[in-house]
């Protein structure tokens, strides 16, 4: 059926799909809390010795969803959530809400460990690293799809990551979050895409208590949620991941 158009934004906000809309709000909330003084940024960060000394396990959260304060970079990270994982979670994950959110569960557990790894790696936040996975995993689907960077670059969609990541750079930022992002989202499409395509095991499978949350706290968890047999390859409006 045709979509109609959307009427206002409250329309647009409600036709949002659930994990997206629910991580969106959360950054923005999350912003908005910073900026007018009603929590601290410090109290947000990724800090294991407090996670683990003080037992202050939210933060292994809510490092994922605090983009920095009002900000132009601020703006872009919310904008690319809103052109790139809306869409990811709409057609790519269409009717699989649950595997979309075991996707963002191991992307976040790929990047939680890397602070333990190295100095280099002690990021306070990773929700950067999170958009670029989700940006990542989109222009695979997409990769011929025409885009731009503000209107003026115009590229492939395969491009894309790299070309924001190099925004980043030109904007003073650090390539590292976006890089780690990209890095997430290639092992989650190797390891759904690549592998099994090559005649591998499939080694990526939604677990049901993941289907169960995705239940009780959106109302639905897919047509797969009968069949718990983890995610199938991915399989946008367009060419499939993977495809030649």
């Amino acid at each position: 059926a045709r979509r109609l158009p959307m009427s206002s934004p409250g329309d647009w906000y409600q036709s949002l799909p659930p994990v997206c809309k629910t991580w969106g709000t959360a950054c923005m909330l999350t912003t908005v809390g910073v900026q007018f003084g009603l929590v601290a940024a410090q109290a947000l960060y990724l800090d294991y010795p407090l996670v683990i000394n003080k037992f202050q396990i939210w933060r292994t959260l809510t490092n994922f969803c605090f983009l920095g304060p009002f900000s132009f970079p601020f703006v872009m990270r919310i904008m690319m959530i809103a052109q790139y994982g809306v869409p990811l979670e709409q057609h790519t994950f269409e009717g699989r809400t649950a595997d979309f959110l075991w996707m963002v569960i191991l992307g976040m557990c790929t990047l939680l460990p890397l602070p333990m790894f190295t100095s280099s790696l002690k990021l306070p936040f990773f929700s950067s690293s999170l958009v670029f996975m989700l940006l990542y995993l989109w222009s695979r689907e997409n990769p011929n799809a025409n885009t731009s960077i503000m209107g003026m670059v115009k590229m492939k969609a395969f491009y894309l990551p790299w070309a924001m990541m190099g925004l980043t750079m030109l904007m003073g930022g650090s390539m590292i979050p976006d890089f780690l992002g990209i890095v997430a989202g290639h092992l989650y499409y190797f390891l759904t895409v690549l592998q099994p395509r090559a005649g591998g095991p499939t080694l990526v499978h939604t677990p049901q208590f993941v289907r169960a949350l995705c239940v009780h706290t959106f109302g639905a968890a897919g047509p797969a949620s009968a069949t718990p047999q983890g995610p199938r390859t991915f399989a946008g409006g367009g060419r499939r991941l993977g495809a030649d």
